[in-house]
């Protein structure tokens, strides 16, 4: 049987990125909510997470970044083709590798939710001490500090953390999926 028809809803990527701490795992979170509620079948890939466990061998040099998004994309593919809603909530720094991944899928399968904050919205989030690490040197290669981040050219969704509230972003997901006819409902 058509998984599609099964599951009542059709998969796509929902692809968050943006500088740490701009709120990518705390939308991904709430939006996996909003799935559940409503039914559809999802999963949260989380670069945190990951990097813990299916990319603790990689480092955060330019090489090892593009691998671990490319190892995220190769494992997000797997998930949608067997019909789950996607989230991931990577900081996928460089645009040129998103667009890679973006490859991976069919159009309208991978969404791209640029989660933009400023940096030092993003410093006074960072329970971690991240930023402060990085800026004391003790972290290198860190994002948003000692590496870039390229900002995407043309994300299907565009979320400013720093003025708009969690549920308006999850509202503004569910609105580009609904509209798209890649989900039916979603609860408001």
């Amino acid at each position: 049987m058509d998984k599609r028809k099964l599951n009542g809803h059709k998969s796509a990527v929902i692809w968050l990125t943006g500088l740490p701490s701009a709120g990518k795992s705390t939308i991904a979170s709430a939006f996996g909510k909003e799935l559940l509620q409503s039914g559809i079948h999802s999963i949260i890939l989380d670069g945190d997470q990951l990097r813990k466990g299916l990319n603790s061998d990689l480092g955060f040099s330019p090489a090892d970044r593009a691998e671990n998004v490319r190892r995220v994309g190769e494992v997000a593919r797997f998930l949608m083709h067997n019909n789950i809603m996607v989230i991931v909530a990577v900081v996928s720094p460089c645009e040129a590798e998103r667009q890679k991944v973006r490859g991976f899928f069919e159009k309208d399968r991978f969404v791209e939710v640029f989660v933009d904050c400023p940096v030092e919205v993003c410093e006074e989030r960072d329970y971690r001490g991240l930023y402060a690490k990085a800026r004391r040197g003790d972290i290198v290669d860190f994002t948003g500090v000692t590496a870039s981040y390229e900002k995407p050219r043309n994300p299907e969704i565009h979320l400013r953390t720093d003025s708009l509230d969690v549920p308006k972003c999850v509202c503004m997901i569910c609105d580009y999926l609904v509209s798209r006819e890649i989900i039916n409902f979603c609860n408001k």
